[in-house]
């Protein structure tokens, strides 16, 4: 009896175990389903995954090499914009690239069925919910000011929450187009101590191709309002060239050392309570945080991989030859390639893949001829 008591108990205990096992595996497979479908995460930043595409890619990349991390901001109104910016990155690389798309609700479904109805089907991407919660109390509403009534153009102050994984990344707005090997620009180095590397306004090709005159505009006096106290007491000089945050490159683990997302904050909620940024030039309301916050502690890019003005009347000072020449051309500005009068819009429509939905179409009133060859 003793030993039929004790073979019950075993097989009692291996069933227990099979039993365990069999819910083990029916909830790891639970989870990957879950992970396939893009789940939020319960953040204030919602985290969606990966979605590795299984079909082949368009050129070979090799899984071995390093990631790279190119976070692109999405509102619905701009979509094409980030479409046509990730094709031309993607085409012009053979590099281990993964897009991190950053977007609100409303606008990941329509991404996704652009995404997978097009040539892109077979990028590395996450869809990136951006709460705009995080911005209570450190942005005021302001009409004349349209930044902002857009959250996503903040994106960029919240890199490390955005890519928790990655030590190095590239941002970039959605008015880009990409000539060169984004490889390039990730290889940019970044002096000891420094999060981050832009391009200088007074220093770049573009301004030396276009602007003359340009006063205060590139100046930090065109950004802050050294009438104020509190900006005079940096003791930095009104003359210093300001940079570009359109495009950048950021060393996460220096970001995150130096807590830049909330020193950030700090001077965001500032600007709200005391009113620290220039209303007469530049209007931004992105630039001067990052301006105070990196003052003569940023490394810079090539020139060259930040072309800009293009989306204002001076880009259309610039060459065919100079434009074909450019690793990435950007169109900030008022006038957007998907609109009727930017420059070059040829080239941007070039990277362009239409709405397999019919939301977002182009708005043009002629074709216009840049005669690049």
């Amino acid at each position: 009896m003793a030993f039929s008591s004790v073979s019950v108990n075993i097989i009692i205990l291996v069933l227990a175990v099979a039993l365990f096992l069999l819910v083990l595996h029916h909830n790891f497979l639970g989870l990957s389903s879950l992970l396939r479908n893009e789940v939020s995460d319960s953040g204030i930043v919602g985290l969606q995954p990966v979605d590795f595409v299984p079909n082949a890619p368009q050129h070979a990349v090799d899984g071995r090499q390093e990631e790279i991390p190119v976070v692109i901001a999405a509102s619905e109104d701009r979509l094409g914009g980030a479409i046509a910016a990730i094709n031309s990155i993607q085409h012009n690389t053979r590099s281990n690239v993964i897009f991190y798309i950053v977007t609100l609700n409303g606008t990941a479904d329509h991404l996704r069925s652009w995404l997978s109805s097009s040539t892109l089907k077979s990028i590395r991407y996450k869809i990136v919910n951006f709460d705009a919660k995080l911005l209570e109390g450190k942005v005021k509403e302001d009409p004349d000011q349209g930044e902002s009534m857009k959250p996503l153009t903040f994106a960029r102050f919240y890199l490390p929450i955005l890519v928790p994984s990655a030590k190095k990344a590239i941002y970039m707005d959605d008015d880009v187009i990409v000539q060169g090997d984004i490889l390039a620009l990730y290889n940019t180095p970044l002096k000891p101590g420094h999060a981050a590397a832009f391009s200088e306004d007074c220093d770049s090709s573009s301004t030396k191709v276009v602007i003359r005159g340009a006063g205060n505009q590139y100046n930090y006096i065109g950004y802050l309002d050294y009438k104020k106290e509190r900006i005079r007491k940096l003791f930095m000089k009104a003359s210093t060239c300001s940079f570009n945050p359109g495009v950048f490159v950021a060393n996460l683990t220096e970001w995150k050392r130096q807590n830049i997302t909330n020193q950030l904050e700090k001077w965001m909620k500032l600007n709200v309570e005391e009113g620290l940024y220039s209303r007469t030039l530049a209007g931004s309301i992105t630039t001067p945080p990052l301006l105070i916050v990196f003052y003569q502690q940023h490394s810079t890019i090539d020139p060259m991989w930040n072309v800009r003005h293009l989306g204002s009347s001076a880009g259309k000072r610039y060459s065919p030859q100079f434009v074909k020449a450019a690793k990435l051309l950007h169109w900030n500005g008022h006038f957007k390639p998907w609109g009727r009068t930017a420059s070059y819009t040829d080239v941007w429509e070039k990277w362009y893949i239409p709405d397999p939905t019919g939301k977002f179409s182009l708005i043009r009133r002629h074709v216009e001829i840049s005669n690049i060859k």
